[in-house]
């Protein structure tokens, strides 16, 4: 048998979905299983025996579509549900299954703040198996490493080597995103020697953070007179691959994370999460996945959650469920 799995972004979303490869190999052992999804997300499952080959999705849709046709697919997943998710489907005119993204109880909840019991993303997907007869096997997440991508602890600060905790910044959409001062006040908090791993966009917001922790002079008066101003920072923003940073997730004591990939990512790792919530919320089914993880959340706010992926800025203008934050809980 010969299945196309469909998911083109993004990191999280791709990570969450590695369950259902490695159920339909524990099924079908003999099957050839493909994954399309963009170029940009396919180090995801570059390591993982369970998929025989990933293909990317192309600008040109038809193109694409040609690709897969030539496949000869016997079935479809699709972890996608989305136009062009859709539209293949469609093209290919195979037997095919789709994932149920509850969308409507999401809307309730981002909407009208109707809580009902929705599924973690991850078991949605798996859920899309059962007409075939398979069933969650409750191993959490895949994430395979490779020794090339392997760090050489005696090439980062001798203060690191020991034990570090990892600060996860950034995320797609502004709302989902600790704000500058608090990270100062959480890495403050924390007081162990931090890694801040982030991507080019976070490049701009890690240097505040690790100069304020170097300077001598006070650069905000607002936060300066209640911190020590002891941690150590060592900023990789912008300087690593995909898999470069999961090896720091994968040594991390630790792992402080917005609601980004990188969450998802430690998790799939099996490591102790906390895990940073503000305009989006554990119960729209995106919180870290079977491992050890805590959150912090502003609970006293009837506008949260606005949003399942996000805003570019608070809808209210005060943003509160981030800048109004309380870490009285240090998780070590």
């Amino acid at each position: 048998m010969k299945i196309l799995l469909i998911r083109f972004s993004s990191l999280g979303d791709i990570v969450l979905t590695t369950p259902v490869p490695r159920l339909l190999r524990k099924k079908f052992p003999k099957s050839e299983i493909h994954f399309i999804t963009k170029a940009e997300y396919s180090d995801i499952y570059t390591n993982n025996n369970n998929v025989n080959k990933i293909i990317h999705l192309q600008k040109n849709l038809k193109k694409t579509i040609n690709i897969l046709r030539s496949e000869k697919y016997d079935l479809v997943i699709d972890l996608h549900n989305n136009i062009r998710s859709n539209f293949i489907k469609f093209s290919l005119a195979v037997k095919n299954y789709t994932y149920d993204k509850q969308s409507f109880r999401r809307w309730l909840l981002t909407n009208f703040k109707i809580y009902s019991k929705l599924k973690h993303i991850s078991e949605s997907y798996v859920d899309t198996l059962k007409t075939l007869g398979i069933r969650d096997d409750n191993n959490g997440l895949d994430f395979y490493l490779h020794e090339k991508d392997m760090i050489d602890l005696n090439k980062i600060p001798y203060e690191f080597r020991s034990g570090f905790y990892v600060l996860v910044l950034g995320g797609k959409h502004k709302t989902k995103r600790l704000p500058v001062k608090k990270c100062i006040e959480l890495c403050d908090k924390i007081n162990k020697p931090i890694v801040l791993i982030g991507g080019k966009n976070e490049q701009s917001d890690s240097l505040e953070i690790e100069n304020f922790f170097k300077s001598e002079i006070d650069t905000d008066d607002s936060i300066s007179e209640v911190l020590n101003k002891k941690t150590l920072i060592h900023n990789l923003c912008g300087k690593l691959s995909i898999m470069e940073s999961a090896w720091f997730l994968k040594l991390a004591n630790v792992v402080y994370s917005n609601d980004t990939g990188f969450m998802h990512i430690a998790a799939a790792l099996k490591k102790k999460v906390v895990s940073i919530f503000g305009s989006t919320h554990p119960s729209l089914g995106f919180y870290p996945y079977r491992t050890n993880f805590f959150v912090y959340q502003n609970t006293r706010l009837s506008c949260r959650p606005c949003t399942k992926i996000g805003h570019s800025d608070c809808p209210a203008g005060h943003f509160k469920c981030m800048n109004e934050l309380k870490f009285d809980d240090i998780i070590l």
